[in-house]
Order: structure tokens, then C-alpha cells, then sequence
């Protein structure tokens, strides 16, 4: 629940930020009547990644228990990660610059055939959220309780439609900047459950047979299948007998990803330093 409760909250944020600056920049031009193209290019994105996400649950699903269920699983943990890696990299270093590329992008479809230019403006940047956050809770309800994962999916959702709200209608401030950091620390330490869990499958089925006995079992004391234990499994990577193997991925990802990440903010914050002091 908690996993998908982030996930939600942050694509939302994302995704009601795209569209936000879309319908300003068209309300500053004068192009209000383009509203409506961002809307069905909106719609058209929800609905796809909507079913898309919806065929390939009842896929697997209809594999359950079965060793090909087992590999669809680790290859949506898989690519699960290195998505949610990617993103969250390529949002910190384009934050600043989002704003002028979605204008830049809309004054190109307004120059060709800006119903269509504009609808698919729309369908890329919203479709791309979505698809990312279907393949994400995907790889949650897979290794966690779909009614979980649905309850926080929903209550994320929400949560980004009202911090939207605040933004963009009462005239708030949020920073975004700092939101993003926080979040992005956060799915950093899922994506780790996430490669977890595939070390974990991949010793299930025999491809990675090293390190795979389990150093404890602390089943007794807190179960992976108990209420705390699929929170902490969905979202921190609990396991109740882990292995050495499943420990140094978990471990390395995380020293890796978060000393970069944080390496990367930085820079950006020094640039953004240098580049305010030469305008001055």
C-alpha cells in the first residue's frame, strides 16, 4: 500500500505538472480553445496505459503459480527498477528546464496542425507517466496484496490531485525541487526491494545459484504474508529469510544510486548558483 501510495503521489505530481504548464502557456497565448485537444490527448493516455496495464495483469495472472508467472514476474521487477532508476535521474537533471521544453514543444504544434500537435503533445508526456506507473504497480501487486496496492494507489492519487490543486488554483507554493529529492530517495529504496525480490526469483528458479542460502528465517517473529511484513516487503524489500546474495544487491544499489543521486543534485545546485551569479 505504501509503495503504490508514493508512486501515485509523485506520477501524479508529474503528470498534473505537465499538463498544468500546457493550459497556462495555451491561457497566456491567447489559445484557449486548445484546451480541449490537451484533454483528449490526457484521456487518450489514461485509457491506454489503463488497459495496457489491465491485459498484462490478466495475463500473467492467468499463469499463476506456474514457473512462466515466476518469469514474467522477475522480468517486471527487472525493468521496474532500471525504469524507476532512469526517472528519477532524468527528472532531477530536467526539472529546471521542463517548462521551457513543454513551451518550446507546444509553439512547434501550434505552427502545424495544433489539434493534432497539441492531443499529442498531451498523449507523450501524460502517456509516459502512466505507463511508467502501470509497470510499477504491476511489480507491486506481484509482490505485495492487490487490495493493498490498490487502496494506495488510490489515496496517492488523491493526494497528488489536491497538492495540484494547491499549486496550480490557490496559488501555493511547494518546492518542487526539494519534493522530488525526498520522493526520488524514497522509490530509490523500492527499486532496491524490487532487485531484491528478482535475486530472490531468479535463485527460485535455478539461474542464480550462488549465495542463495538464507541467513536467517525471522518468519515467527514478522512474516513477509503478515499485515506490517507485506508493507515492509513492498516497500523496503523485507524478506523474512533473505539471502546473501538478495542482502549485497539490496545494499550495493542503494550506496550506489543515493551517493550519485545526491552527487548529481549537487552539481545541478552548484550550476544553478553559478549561472544566478553571473546574471547579477
Amino acid at each position: 500500500m505504501l509503495a503504490t501510495l508514493v508512486i501515485f503521489l509523485r506520477e501524479g505530481i508529474e503528470a498534473s505538472m505537465i499538463v498544468a504548464i500546457l493550459l497556462a502557456y495555451l491561457n497566456r497565448i491567447g489559445h484557449r480553445e486548445h484546451f480541449r485537444d490537451v484533454f483528449l490527448g490526457v484521456g487518450a493516455a489514461l485509457i491506454l496505459a489503463t488497459a495496457g496495464g489491465a491485459a498484462a495483469y490478466l495475463t500473467i495472472r492467468s499463469y499463476d503459480g506456474s514457473r512462466v508467472q515466476t518469469i514474467f514476474e522477475t522480468a517486471t521487477f527487472l525493468v521496474a527498477a532500471t525504469v524507476l532508476t532512469y526517472m528519477t535521474f532524468w527528472m532531477r537533471k530536467h526539472a529546471r528546464s521542463l517548462s521551457k521544453e513543454l513551451r518550446a514543444r507546444a509553439d512547434a504544434a501550434l505552427d502545424g496542425r495544433a489539434r493534432w500537435g497539441l492531443g499529442l503533445l498531451a498523449f507523450q508526456a501524460v502517456g509516459r507517466e502512466g505507463l511508467e506507473t502501470v509497470v510499477f504497480t504491476l511489480a507491486i501487486i506481484f509482490s505485495t496484496s492487490t487490495a493493498g496496492a490498490l487502496s494506495g494507489a488510490a489515496i496517492g492519487l488523491a493526494g497528488a490531485l489536491a497538492v495540484a490543486f494547491v499549486i496550480y488554483r490557490l496559488g501555493h507554493r511547494l518546492n518542487l525541487a526539494r519534493f522530488f529529492t525526498v520522493i526520488g530517495l524514497l522509490l530509490m529504496i523500492f527499486a532496491a526491494g524490487l532487485l531484491a525480490d528478482t535475486v530472490e526469483n531468479l535463485q527460485q528458479l535455478g539461474w542464480l545459484p550462488v549465495l542463495s542460502t538464507p541467513m536467517w528465517h525471522s518468519g515467527r517473529v514478522l512474516s513477509e504474508g503478515s499485515s506490517i511484513g507485506d508493507v515492509l516487503h513492498s516497500f523496503f524489500g523485507y524478506s523474512d529469510a533473505p539471502t546473501p546474495l538478495q542482502l549485497l544487491i539490496y545494499v550495493g544499489y542503494l550506496v550506489i544510486v543515493i551517493v550519485t543521486f545526491l552527487g548529481v543534485r549537487a552539481r545541478l545546485e552548484a550550476r544553478a548558483d553559478r549561472s544566478q551569479a553571473a546574471t547579477h
